[in-house]
């Protein structure tokens, strides 16, 4: 039985993918079967099983958030319903999370033929949004499974967290082989980077029909430096706080660390590269030397909606720690330059949901032996909306960067725009509410957030899933009804 058609009306419809005013335009969207159907100025009511008045408000295609965290420190089944309900607050339609074997996430080292399948049914049947998963291959027995996860298990993104290779997750250093769970005798190292590559360009190559969506993302700090600046910061004493975390990974170790993956992309000849969360004025600098020093290189450049809110001052207490760092309120200028500017592909929200129990040490003031990372879902698209209007950021754009960039580069071209015969994911914004950040309002189970008292200019009010409404008028709805995307996804 097909799900009831659903006639959207009186919407200011933002499609980033068409030949539409920049502005967005009055129309209809006719939905049947969990896609657009017809898209038309007049579209009579009678053609739908129900009928939704927008009442003026924007509509934006679903978001692909395509930085999350399920599972990182709280059961990936739990995290995948009550963070996936965060998500249809914040306007997104699609989480792709990352996933690693070793500690944290499923705590289980091995073969993703073993782990994969354990992932894909932890969440089954959970979130309220739909989901897929970037891997993270961590020994060379996960590089030779490349091809086969692509094939069998639809995931056609990977990564490498470059920091590891002698650093712990939240900043002091810790046995690798313990941390990660390798097998003896291996090192997660420069050299093993270089392998990942070669093996994702290889699989490129074996499967040419699925080539232009493989794609494998970094994250860019050099663990050296941050070690060694670590332990300066540390013995020094004169930081505290967000500050202090701050400098001890410092802007240059991202710059650093985008230089070498970009030399090793050159030599390895794999041309689809994402840079993840870049955080300051010299790491974007880095970034745009290595895409002019490399011009054959497909860079791709992100940026989450924490670092372009806050900053080291602003944030509220510890609960900003995250990696890399918040930054001083000139980084995140030089971010929002840029974006503007173009030079930036995506926005996402990295969310990691970190209880308050596990987040903070029993010296709550301690930002070195903090968790790292936050929820934020919730604040994607009405962060950037109220942002980014303010600074002269147009509807379309926010939609490109929200939504229809990420989806063509990871694989999903049935998301990310609003245009006949795609998933009817849509988020509707109201972009003249004032509203106040208080992290008691969100479904998250993080029970602070670092934009507690944040003013922002813009809520979204409706989410729908493939025409499914799972957030009515502010209100999570429904029952949990997301699909894994098998990619690529049509």
């Amino acid at each position: 039985m097909s799900n009831p058609s659903l006639l959207i009306t009186n919407a200011r419809v933002v499609r980033p993918g068409a030949d539409a005013p920049e502005e967005g335009e009055f129309v209809d969207l006719l939905i049947e079967d969990g896609k657009f159907s017809r898209i038309d100025p007049n579209i009579t009511a009678a053609e739908a099983d129900v009928v939704v008045d927008a009442s003026g408000k924007v509509a934006f295609p679903g978001v692909v958030d395509a930085h999350q965290h399920w599972g990182i420190y709280n059961p990936l089944g739990e995290d995948a319903e009550t963070e996936s309900r965060a998500c249809a607050q914040g306007g997104v339609t699609t989480s792709l999370s990352y996933m690693r074997t070793g500690q944290y996430y499923m705590n289980t080292g091995g073969p993703y033929a073993d782990v994969f399948p354990q992932v894909l049914a932890a969440t089954r049947g959970r979130p309220y949004v739909d989901y897929a998963y970037h891997l993270a291959p961590m020994s060379r027995e996960h590089i030779g499974e490349i091809p086969s996860l692509i094939t069998d298990h639809g995931v056609t993104s990977f990564k490498i967290f470059m920091f590891y290779g002698s650093h712990g997750l939240h900043g002091r250093s810790t046995d690798q082989s313990e941390f990660l769970m390798t097998p003896e005798g291996e090192r997660y190292d420069l050299a093993h980077f270089e392998f990942v590559m070669r093996g994702i360009q290889a699989a490129r190559e074996q499967l040419s029909d699925k080539a232009d969506h493989i794609s494998l993302s970094l994250h860019c700090e050099t663990a050296e430096i941050m070690s060694a600046y670590t332990k300066m910061v540390e013995e020094e004493g004169k930081l505290t706080g967000l500050a202090a975390y701050s400098a001890s990974r410092p802007p240059h170790s991202e710059g650093l660390a985008i230089t070498i993956a970009s030399f090793l992309a050159d030599e390895t000849a794999l041309p689809n590269i994402n840079l993840l969360h870049l955080s300051s004025r010299k790491a974007m600098t880095a970034a745009m030397r290595m895409a002019k020093a490399f011009p054959h290189v497909d860079f791709r450049r992100e940026v989450t909606i924490g670092h372009l809110l806050a900053d080291i001052d602003t944030a509220h207490g510890l609960g900003g720690k995250v990696n890399p760092p918040l930054r001083p309120r000139d980084d995140v200028e030089a971010l929002w330059e840029h974006l503007l500017a173009g030079n930036l592909d995506w926005v996402v929200s990295d969310h990691a949901c970190c209880k308050d129990e596990k987040k903070f040490a029993e010296d709550r003031g301690d930002v070195f032996a903090a968790k790292s990372g936050f929820g934020g879902a919730e604040y994607l698209l009405p962060g950037l909306v109220s942002e980014g209007r303010k600074r002269g950021l147009s509807w379309r754009r926010i939609a490109q960067l929200t939504s229809l960039n990420p989806a063509r580069r990871y694989g999903l071209p049935g998301k990310g725009d609003i245009a006949v015969g795609m998933d009817a994911d849509i988020a509707l914004v109201d972009p003249n509410c004032n509203w106040t950040v208080r992290s008691e309002d969100s479904e998250s189970t993080q029970e602070y957030t670092p934009f507690e008292g944040f003013e922002l200019g813009a809520k979204v009010t409706d989410t729908f899933v493939r025409g499914r409404r799972v957030l009515t008028e502010g209100v999570v709805t429904g029952e949990p009804a997301g699909r894994y995307l098998h990619r690529p996804y049509k």
